[in-house]
């Protein structure tokens, strides 16, 4: 071997043997990125503290003796101001760091209100309640609809509004997150009933609205697209539930001569037609109790549509008659499905699902959209039309 190949393989040699030494040192640097935590975090209550640790391994956040979480960043958040001894454990192949620190959480300089802060958008589908509930004047905008959702919403004064047929909808939020606890934690009002002569208890007036909810991840103060998940209400699962439906409404000619129906309710049974990805389509009816346009005066379009969630039809023919038509109340995680004063109306935060149906865990959800869920007719009562009339944090003290 000349000096010239020695030296190149003495070389390489050392080369190699360099670059295990840096990734091993690499690799068992990486097994700790973590820095540390603060001697303390404040946060006032009803918001989210974030702590980031891009730790490896496994990872056990706790106050006192019990588990908080175990995902590698901390959501934290509590309805009461004190404060919460917090320790972190890291386990990486054996080697366990152990960090202490405390949660402050503070009251908030401006009082919260546990009912709606804010309706952000209004876009009905046709009905028979349409430009009445709220109510449509000459000239009004999307925007001054909008204001009219929020004097009916905002508060605890709430009055109520309706979303028309299937897929109408509204979205507001509130003024703090409100906390995914142990339980239920939010309700909507609407105005649901059972019926005194309906041969199921929990049947009468229920017009159920699916729920979508949203925690202001990014603190952008608004809801993005990808920060909306389904709450997963009894029906969700079901076969009968009907996943990525979409409807198209086209707006009717109302100057065209009615086509009467064989019922006297029935003032025109062709009168806007709908259309649906399923094939379907038909007419919505207009009915004698109300004479006004049914689809939303301030929209210039000449159709719109929605898609969602699909509900099966829950509303029948009791007498076989056409003179009783009941809804039967769906058991859990809707809107105007059941009473404001039923446990049916409460919804928690944990039956909130992804796009693939996969639980999600949420510290807390900050915005809510609701729409109609159904698309039927109920005889003489008309289409089925989710109607919300406030909703309001269950953990607010």
């Amino acid at each position: 071997m000349n000096r010239n190949t020695f030296t190149y393989l003495k070389i390489g040699v050392l080369s190699i043997f360099l670059v295990g030494v840096i990734a091993c040192k690499h690799d068992d640097q990486d097994e700790f990125t973590f820095n540390g935590l603060d001697d303390s975090y404040t946060i006032e209550r009803l918001r989210v503290l974030n702590i980031p640790t891009n730790a490896s391994g496994s990872v056990t956040w706790s106050i006192n003796d019990s588990i908080i979480s175990q995902n590698s960043e901390l959501e934290f958040i509590s309805p009461t101001a004190e404060a919460y001894p917090l320790t972190l454990k890291i386990n990486n192949k054996g080697n366990e760091q152990v960090y202490h620190s405390k949660i402050i959480v503070t009251k908030e300089k401006t009082p919260y209100s546990k009912y709606i802060a804010k309706v952000l958008e209004f876009r009905p589908a046709v009905g028979q309640f349409m430009n009445e509930i709220p109510e449509y004047s000459p000239g009004n905008t999307a925007a001054n609809m909008l204001q009219k959702a929020n004097e009916s919403l905002v508060g605890g004064n709430s009055t109520m509004i309706s979303l028309g047929g299937y897929g109408g909808y509204v979205v507001f939020g509130f003024d703090h997150t409100i906390p995914n606890l142990n339980g239920r934690d939010f309700k909507v009002l609407g105005n649901a009933f059972f019926g005194n002569d309906a041969a199921d208890q929990r049947s009468g007036s229920c017009e159920p609205g699916i729920i979508m909810v949203a925690y202001d991840r990014n603190k952008n103060g608004k809801p993005d697209n990808d920060e909306w998940y389904e709450i997963a209400g009894s029906e969700y699962f079901k076969n009968a539930t009907v996943r990525d439906y979409s409807i198209t409404y086209h707006k009717p000619d109302e100057n065209k001569t009615p086509v009467s129906g064989t019922e006297f309710w029935q003032t025109d049974v062709e009168y806007i037609k709908w259309s649906d990805n399923l094939g379907n389509q038909g007419f919505k009816t207009k009915n004698t109790f109300h004479a006004q346009s049914y689809y939303p005066l301030w929209f210039t379009e000449s159709s719109y549509g929605f898609s969602g969630t699909r509900l099966a039809n829950n509303f029948y023919d009791q007498n076989g008659d056409g003179s009783y038509w009941v809804g039967k109340s769906y058991d859990f995680g809707y809107a105007d499905n059941a009473p404001n004063n039923d446990e049916a109306s409460n919804i928690d935060i944990s039956w909130a699902v992804d796009r693939n149906g996969k639980y999600v865990k949420l510290p807390g959800v900050d915005f809510m959209k609701i729409y109609t869920g159904v698309n039927q007719e109920a005889g003489w009562l008309g289409e089925v039309s989710t109607e919300v009339a406030g909703a309001y944090d269950l953990h607010f003290k």
